[in-house]
Formats: structure tokens, C-alpha cells, sequence
């Protein structure tokens, strides 16, 4: 791929976000981290700085060579990287005498320039920083200000390169799409051609390379991410494909069944597997949740090796790991952004399992995946499917796990999600869920003193998973939900809804 943009991560928490929005224009972008950048810069026609939680001035601040970027390829630094290209290119970066985070608006606009073609006097941006540029690199043109930020933007002479002190990246930045819109487009020349159905033409071609005459195992969850990568898979491979439904015991309700018999209509080779026990076996009495998420990768990988003797020839484990999945557990490629949990998918494999790992969606966001799906042909009730995590109700659980919690887990999430459905509210959100607390609390059955189980429903809209804010359900909906799941569910007496959004909290609470 020629037509893409290399984003180099200094650790900011708004990194990603840059990746969103360069892919919203249908231009590819990649995440890498400053310390261990590509070593083939001319597959990349325009390059990104990050944001950072360092101050350039710090003896431990991120410090790349740029000696093969800055003047050579299209550059546009990010907050940090705007400082990073004054500090060390005859500027001057100094602490903010007044604080700069949050709205501004820019002024003082340079006319006729095509950065900023569209975007005109009193455009709100998005500060974020505790450093400012008191004086702008050799050779700099003034491009905007703010009220309290004199160099906000500005180009270097004869360079395409570029710095903001702002972040267009975020949503608060109302023009900021458009601005790196003009970067990529008008400056650095980037086609936008990047769609789906150019990602379905490249992966096919690729798996097929890749996997030639070989035969593959895939883990079919029943979510969005899986389906996709095993239709991929199939229009690649075809009956080299061999699909496996693994029953860790802790699914929803009936999810075993339903789920196998939706994959049969796809027309994919699919074994279901009921390994329930041997999950719950060695999940028996832990309590810690990355632990809990280890054990259900380690057994999850026990079983495909233990499936994987049976299938003649097969070399190839296939898994629906996503980029946020990435993000998360391994922090953007092992850049310096902070790791927040560990996925049950991503890390690879134990040595004595002899299979290579192919991973059709690994950069992909999830609505990217949903948009994949759709162009090659896959039914809406699958693609609009909630997300649901890899460890199951193993992480919806808290505390340690038995058989007879899952039961009543499932119960609870299964009124939850049915009642979503029949009030039309499931399409208007994007992932719900139900979690059983390790507390109990004291109620009143019918006059009888009841001291049972709580649990906390959350429903959440988002785009990709990176962020989301929790869903303002109607009172009269929870108020149903809530009476349906006390009087059904023997040991509850007690629900709460989850109002918090991501970040602070994560969609999960494990």
C-alpha cells in the first residue's frame, strides 16, 4: 500500500482518535510507536506526530530522529509535536503562564492557505497542554492564534510541514476533520480510496497468499468480529476453512445453540464444541480479573490445539482480533501509550502449539468491520449484533465464578437484552450488558427479610470502543427491566444502572 499515513505515538490518549479520524476520509492510517518506527518511510506519503503527556523540555521526553521525515515527507505535528518541532528546530517551548486546556477559538486566520482552506475566523479547537510555543522554528510562518495561544498553528518555508498546538483529532475541534482533510488531500496528495469493499479485494488476495493450500482453524464467538473474519476467511480459502464454536460456559442463554445454527445458514464448515466444564474447572475459586482473563485464553487455546490434531494439515489459527483489542493489551504496537487490559486473542501463542496466527481484522475499528461485513454481503441482524467480550460473562462476573452464578447471569442478561429488543432501544445502542456484583444487600419479599445478590445493568453508545458514554434509557424501560429481573431471577433483589462513561471507567468491569 502506497496511499497511507504513518502516525508516530508519543503516548497521547487521543492517538487512536488521530487514526479514526485520517480513516473517516477513507485514507489508511497506522499507529507506530516514536522509539521503533518502520524502517521503509517511502510506503508512507505523509506523517503524523502524536500528542504526548511529556513536556519536550524533560530529560525523558520522546525524542525521534526526524532526519528522514522533516522536509522530505508531508509532516503535521499534534500538540506535542508542534512543541517537539519548535524545541529542537530553533523555536523556544516554555511552561503556559495561564492554563490551556479545553475550547478555544482561532483568530488572527493566515488568508490563502490550503491548511486552512474552509476554516474561517472563530473556529472552536481543543487545548490540551501545559507547555506553550513562546517562539516558532526557523523558518516559520504564523498560521492562527487563539486568545491566549499566539502560535497555534504555523508551516515551515519551503517544507510541507506543519504544527498545530490544538487538537483536530478530538470532536470539540469542530473543523478538525477538515483541516486534516487538507493536509492529507490537498497538501500531501493522498487519494481517498481507501473503502471497504478496496479492504475485501486486498485482504482476500492476501489471505489467499499467505494461507495457500494450508488448512485453517477459526474461533467462532457469534460477534461481529469473528463472522467477518471467518466470511473473509471462506472467500478466500473456501473449505480450508474449518470453523469451530467453542461453549466456554460462559455465553449467554442459549447463545450455544442459536449461534451454531446462524452459522450454518452462512454455509461456513462449523463444529461446536462444548468445553463448559473444563473452563469452569479452571476458573474454580479465582477472583482476580486478569487472571480470570489469562485462564480463559489459556483453556481457550487448549481447546483449538486439542481440535487442531483433528483437522489434517492445518497450520493456521484464525481470531477476530480487532485494532482497539491491539490498543489495549499491547498499547499501540508497544508505543508508550499506558496498556489497559489484556484480551483473551492478542499475544500470541504458547510454544508448544504449532499454529501461525492470521488475523484478517487486526486494523480495523469495529464499525470498519461492521462496514466490511456489509460489503460482502452479510445479514444486518448479524452485523448489528452487540459486541460481547472474548472471556464472556467471565468478566461480567465479579469476584470468582461458578456454575450457579453464569445461570443467574444469564437470566438477568437475557431480560435485559430481550427487553432492549421488544422497546426498540437494542439498534440505539451499542453494547448492554449485565453484571453480578460480589455484594449482597438487603431486601424485602413478601414481608420476608431477603438478603440476595445485586446486579448493574450498562448500556453504552460509541463508535469503535475507544470511547463511549453511557445511554440515558427511559425511566419507564429500567423501572419494567428492573421488576422483571427481581421477580424472575430467584436470588436478585436489588438492580442498578451503570451511568459512568469510557474513560473514566471501561465498557467492561473487569
Amino acid at each position: 500500500m502506497q496511499n497511507q499515513v504513518l502516525i508516530l505515538d508519543f503516548g497521547s490518549q487521543y492517538t487512536q482518535l488521530i487514526a479514526r479520524r485520517v480513516r473517516e476520509l477513507n485514507i489508511y492510517s497506522e499507529i507506530k510507536p516514536y522509539n521503533n518506527p518502520p524502517k521503509n518511510l517511502s510506503d508512507y506519503q505523509a506523517v503524523i506526530l502524536s500528542g504526548s503527556p511529556y513536556s519536550v523540555r524533560a530529560d525523558d521526553a520522546p525524542h525521534p530522529d526526524l532526519s528522514e521525515i522533516k522536509g522530505k515527507i508531508p509532516l503535521l505535528g499534534i500538540c506535542y509535536g508542534a512543541q517537539y518541532l519548535s524545541h529542537f528546530h530553533g523555536g523556544n517551548v516554555a511552561p503556559s503562564a495561564t492554563r490551556e486546556y479545553g475550547r478555544a477559538n482561532l483568530d488572527k486566520i493566515k488568508p490563502n492557505e490550503d491548511f486552512l482552506n474552509g476554516i474561517s475566523g472563530g473556529s472552536q479547537v481543543w487545548m490540551s497542554h501545559s507547555d506553550t510555543i513562546k517562539e516558532l522554528p526557523t523558518g516559520a510562518v504564523l498560521l492562527a492564534s487563539t486568545q491566549d495561544v499566539e502560535n497555534a498553528a504555523f508551516r515551515i518555508e519551503d517544507e510541507d510541514t506543519y504544527g498545530i498546538q490544538f487538537h483536530p483529532e478530538v470532536y470539540h475541534t469542530k473543523d478538525g476533520k477538515r483541516l486534516l482533510e487538507n493536509f492529507l488531500v490537498k497538501i500531501a496528495g493522498l487519494k481517498q480510496d481507501w473503502t471497504p469493499d478496496a479492504f475485501v479485494e486486498t485482504t482476500i488476495k492476501e489471505l489467499k497468499e499467505k494461507i495457500g493450500g494450508d488448512n485453517v482453524i477459526l474461533g467462532l464467538s457469534g460477534g461481529v468480529d469473528s463472522s467477518v473474519a471467518a466470511m473473509l476467511l471462506h472467500k478466500a480459502i473456501g473449505k480450508q476453512l474449518h470453523c469451530i464454536f467453542v461453549n466456554n460456559g460462559l455465553l449467554r442463554k442459549n447463545e450455544f445453540h442459536d449461534v451454531l445454527e446462524q452459522y450454518k445458514d452462512m454455509g461456513l464448515n462449523v463444529k461446536g464444541v462444548d468445553a463448559s466444564a473444563r473452563f469452569l474447572d479452571a476458573l474454580k475459586g479465582e477472583a482476580d480479573p486478569e487472571k480470570k482473563r489469562k485462564i480463559i485464553g489459556r483453556v481457550f487455546i487448549e481447546v483449538f490445539d486439542d481440535e487442531a490434531h483433528k483437522v489434517e494439515n492445518a497450520t493456521w489459527l484464525a481470531q477476530g482480533t480487532i485494532y482497539p483489542d491491539r490498543i489495549e493489551s499491547v498499547s499501540a504496537s508497544g508505543g508508550p501509550s499506558a496498556t489497559i487490559k489484556s484480551h483473551h486473542n492478542v499475544g500470541g501463542l504458547p510454544d508448544y502449539m504449532k499454529l501461525n496466527v492470521v488475523e484478517p481484522l487486526h486494523l480495523l475499528f469495529k464499525d470498519e468491520v461492521r462496514r466490511v461485513g456489509k460489503s460482502i454481503g452479510m445479514k444486518a441482524s448479524i452485523l448489528g449484533r452487540h459486541p460481547f467480550p472474548g472471556p464472556g460473562l467471565g468478566i461480567r462476573i465479579l469476584g470468582d465464578i461458578t456454575a450457579e452464578k453464569v445461570a443467574i447471569l444469564q437470566e438477568v442478561d437475557a431480560i435485559f437484552i430481550n427487553g432492549l429488543k421488544e422497546y426498540g432501544l437494542y439498534d440505539n445502542v451499542w453494547q448492554a450488558g449485565a453484571m453480578l456484583l460480589p455484594v449482597q444487600s438487603v431486601g424485602v419479599m413478601g414481608d420476608e427479610r431477603t438478603y440476595e445478590k445485586c446486579v448493574a445493568l450498562r448500556a453504552v453508545e460509541s463508535t469503535d470502543g475507544m470511547t463511549a458514554d453511557w445511554v440515558n434509557l427511559p425511566y419507564e424501560f429500567l423501572q419494567r427491566i428492573s421488576n422483571t429481573i427481581i421477580n424472575r431471577v430467584k436470588g436478585v433483589n436489588r438492580v442498578v444502572y451503570d451511568i459512568s462513561s469510557k474513560p473514566p471507567a471501561t465498557i467492561e468491569w473487569e
